[in-house]
């Protein structure tokens, strides 16, 4: 990837990153008929998201779960043992999906004429950056507007050494070449709760450790509940409330030192607490813009920074930090750069964790609405009594309803199984119609396909409105 015309680096709008943020952002300005540049500091553009994050790790998910799958149906218990794979052996579906997104995502741009430069950008002044590159003569590149879209890495505490081949992040865990057989994981975040789904789907004992209290404290009570008990049930060690100390590192094995006085052995250690900015190398202080200690910007509801022409979406701003929601951002914040209008107004944003079975939520909890006073009720489906579920074998699980005692005004879902992320968005759809259209009794009003996941909805709305 290069400029096509060195001499004419004049655009009006360059966008910094190539990842979901940052194409949706190129590809709206692009379709309003602006000059757009992508600069990006990989080879291939797809960002974080594509090369170290959701692709391969949720790839990698999909691989274990099928692998599971097939160890727990009785049927091919009949005629195979149970199968193990090695952790090199699953990744390669991986490196097949990054493949094919890198390839579509630079159609995309070759399409609508989106100029990509390879490099590290870095400010001269708020209508300049220089781009670096190893194999090319340093860039100058103008433009009348900039959205930093770079995206985060994870966070690497200065006391842990990551150099060690025994000790990974969320980036150099994609690298692993042998599959251990005990793994402590520092982080009861999303990550870490999904790499224990993942290395525990691979046959190894697994060490969560937290430092809070509940695994995903921000989820729904009961479905943080389930996840944990689900967890525990097939091996998994949670140990909540511990502070990190110490790792000592050897040749073979690694040693993690807590606050308690606890000290954990296992083979590999991942830490899996928390990620940080990257803007480290774009000279922010030519601006004037000042990121905070994990390298994160300040925006307002139009995704501008304190510099009136330099906007920031993405992870960079910090949360949601989802894929899905860094893309939305980028196409709102592009079309207040081309028209001063944003389209997209991000209320009730999904959240969707793919741990082995999924977590999928929207809208509020039921401590939220207990909090704020809010009549509610709650309707469940226990996917153990859905005719689907019971078929595929995949019968762990609930979906949940929350929904205001008067109006019957559907106020949040929550969903533990599995296709919990795809389950969800049905209710979503409900959730965000106006004029009266959002109630509980649109379920029980519509037909649903028998059997499927989503005749849960229906069975959820009626337990939920018997205990009216």
């Amino acid at each position: 990837m290069q400029a096509s015309e060195k001499n004419l680096n004049t655009y009006d709008l360059v966008i910094i990153g190539a990842g979901p943020a940052g194409e949706s952002a190129a590809m709206n300005a692009a379709k309003h008929g602006k000059k757009v540049a992508i600069i990006e500091s990989r080879q291939q553009v797809g960002g974080n998201c594509t090369h170290r994050g959701t692709i391969p790790s949720k790839t990698l998910r999909h691989s274990v779960h099928s692998l599971m799958k097939f160890n727990r149906n009785p049927l091919f218990r009949v005629i195979s043992e149970p199968k193990l794979l090695t952790f090199t052996q699953v990744m390669r579906s991986a490196k097949n999906v990054i493949n094919k997104q890198v390839a579509m995502r630079s159609r995309f741009y070759s399409r609508n004429d989106v100029t990509l430069i390879q490099g590290v950008a870095s400010f001269c002044d708020a209508n300049t950056v220089v781009v670096k590159s190893d194999d090319e003569a340093d860039i100058k590149v103008v433009a009348e507007q900039f959205i930093i879209a770079t995206g985060s890495r994870p966070y690497r505490p200065p006391n842990v050494d990551f150099k060690h081949s025994r000790v990974f992040d969320s980036d150099k865990i994609l690298l692993l070449k042998n599959t251990p057989k005990r793994i402590l994981i520092y982080g009861a975040g999303v990550i870490g709760c999904e790499y224990a789904s993942i290395f525990n789907g691979l046959g190894c004992k697994v060490d969560l450790v937290n430092p809070g209290t509940k695994l995903l404290s921000y989820m729904d009570d009961e479905i943080s509940d389930a996840l944990s008990y689900h967890l525990r049930s097939l091996g998994v060690l949670i140990r909540h409330g511990e502070s990190f100390e110490s790792l000592e590192t050897e040749d073979d094995k690694v040693t993690l030192n807590l606050a308690s006085g606890k000290s954990l052995k296992a083979d590999i250690f991942l830490w899996a607490n928390g990620r940080a900015g990257n803007t480290e190398k774009l000279n922010l202080q030519a601006v004037g813009l000042k990121a905070n200690s994990r390298g994160q910007l300040d925006v307002d509801e139009f995704y501008r920074t304190p510099v009136d022409n330099i906007y920031a979406v993405g992870d960079v701003i910090g949360a949601p930090a989802l894929a899905s929601a860094s893309y939305d951002q980028g196409r709102s914040a592009s079309s207040y750069v081309v028209n001063k209008k944003s389209p997209l107004q991000l209320k009730e944003i999904p959240i969707g964790i793919y741990t082995i079975p999924e977590i999928s939520s929207v809208g509020k909890t039921e401590s939220e609405l207990t909090a704020a006073k809010v009549p509610y009720e709650v309707g469940k489906a226990y996917f153990k009594d859905t005719a689907r579920a019971q078929i595929t074998g995949e019968d762990t699980g609930v979906l949940k309803l929350l929904f205001h005692r008067d109006t019957l005004e559907l106020l949040g879902i929550h969903c533990f199984g599995d296709q919990a992320a795809e389950i969800l968005h049905i209710g979503q759809a409900i959730m965000a119609q106006e004029n009266g259209g959002n109630t509980i009794t649109y379920f029980i009003t519509h037909t649903f396909n028998y059997p499927t996941m989503a005749e849960a909805y229906r069975v959820a709305a009626l337990n939920g409105l018997n205990r009216l």
